[in-house]
């Protein structure tokens, strides 16, 4: 079973990349991405933080599901804005491992 720490490494610079410019693309007809970037801001800063430490980020990925209606893609969306769905459902699977 694959780890936080490991998906974070390989998640995070995907979901730096991707992130800031699905907000830019999808942010004027999808505004709970806006939601999303905030959450992945927050999951970012901690998860630097923490180091090879477990970071606390339960209240962020629940709030993420509750955005995200778990992780459902819209289907009006392209294939980036997916991918920072599913990069971020892992992420939070592997948290709760």
């Amino acid at each position: 079973m694959t780890t936080f720490n490991q998906l974070k490494e390989q998640h995070m610079s995907k979901l730096e990349l991707y992130v800031p410019v699905v907000a830019r693309v999808h942010g004027g007809s999808h505004p709970e991405f806006h939601d999303v970037r905030r959450l992945y801001d927050q999951i970012s800063v901690k998860a630097k933080a923490a180091g090879s430490e477990r970071p606390k980020l339960d209240e962020e990925f629940e709030q993420l599901r509750q955005v995200t209606d778990n992780y459902a893609v819209p289907g009006d969306v392209c294939e980036s804005y997916e991918a920072v769905y599913d990069l971020l459902a892992e992420l939070d699977k592997a948290y709760h491992a």
